[in-house]
């Protein structure tokens, strides 16, 4: 890795940190208002796999998505202004936290169902195999999608025809407020699609090193032909389900351990340590991170409210 590079991937995990810390700050304040999931702890996977994503590549999420939106370089005005439900946001207005598309840059869209775009990527990734060869398609989803019967179904059809699709678990322990260990006796999304013959690796998704090591050669098969493959990351988010959870549901200990794993605190002190960055880079990096947040916000507060007869428009039967 190289000074640019580093610089870059910091760049964005910065950006997902101050805009989701931003986001947080509005709701409290009631600038914004509906349900919110934020991905705060989460940042190297998304950081990790967009980099290796060109802009035709075709992303889904879940509901948990702004900072894939991000990564993928969606704009934080925008991004910020649908949140708001201004008609300046990229749905205007309508779409709110789950269901954001930016197809523009490949963010195709996000969900509030459970493992709900998994299907679609699968489709995607037809569409990529039969109309845009060295296009693929990329889906996020959490550990609660494991046990939907369309993961199985896209996992084994994805097999059946090598689509160039990647799965990417962001396993962070918690399928909204029930541990791993009460809902799946199957622990690992990757013992999943290793019964499929799906190439699968489980790593640690606060490493956003070992994040990359693992993607580069699953981007690189499914551009090539060779079919799909899955990366499970185990993560943690470090907030509730949804902003405003009590999260009695798991204990401080637990949230203590998990804050000395932050994935950005992690690369800045490998990337010092490492030569690639020292400390007034990486604060120019952050700072410059949090100005376009706030320049995001302030493109939110001054946007226009949607206009009365918008309610129908877009709206098909």
């Amino acid at each position: 890795m190289d000074k640019q590079t580093a610089a870059s991937l910091l760049d964005t995990m910065y950006l997902i940190r101050a805009f989701e810390e931003k986001v947080s700050e509005l709701y409290a304040k009631l600038e914004i208002r509906g349900l919110l999931h934020l991905g705060i702890g989460q940042e190297a996977v998304a950081a990790a796999v967009c980099s290796f994503l060109d802009r035709d590549d075709l992303l889904y999420s879940s509901h948990r998505a702004h900072g894939h939106c991000l990564a993928k370089g969606g704009d934080p005005r925008r991004l910020l202004a649908e949140l708001a439900g201004k008609a300046n946001g990229y749905c205007g207005g309508k779409g709110g936290s789950m269901h954001i598309s930016a197809p523009e840059v490949g963010f195709m869209t996000a969900t509030g169902v459970v493992g709900g775009t998994i299907p679609l990527a699968l489709g995607s990734a037809l569409f990529c195999r039969e109309r845009r060869p060295g296009r693929i398609a990329v889906v996020f989803f959490g550990d609660g999608a494991m046990n939907m019967g369309a993961f199985q179904e896209s996992l084994n059809i994805a097999s059946l025809w090598k689509l160039p699709l990647l799965f990417v678990c962001e396993n962070n322990g918690y399928a909204e407020f029930t541990p791993i260990s009460a809902h799946t006796l199957v622990e690992r999304a990757s013992e999943h699609a290793a019964v499929y013959h799906i190439p699968t690796v489980t790593v640690d998704g606060n490493d956003l090193l070992a994040v990359l090591q693992a993607v580069e050669p699953a981007v690189a098969r499914a551009r090539s032909g060779d079919g799909p493959s899955l990366v499970e990351c185990l993560t943690y988010r470090m907030r509730g389900h949804y902003e405003g959870d009590p999260s009695k549901y798991r204990e401080l200990s637990e949230l203590q351990e998990w804050k000395s794993k932050d994935p950005v605190a992690r690369f800045v002190a490998w990337a010092i340590d490492a030569g690639l960055l020292d400390e007034t880079e990486r604060d120019a990096i952050e700072a410059a991170a949090r100005s376009k947040v706030e320049a995001a916000a302030d493109f939110a507060r001054e946007g226009p409210v949607p206009e009365r007869d918008a309610v129908s428009r877009g709206v098909y039967a």
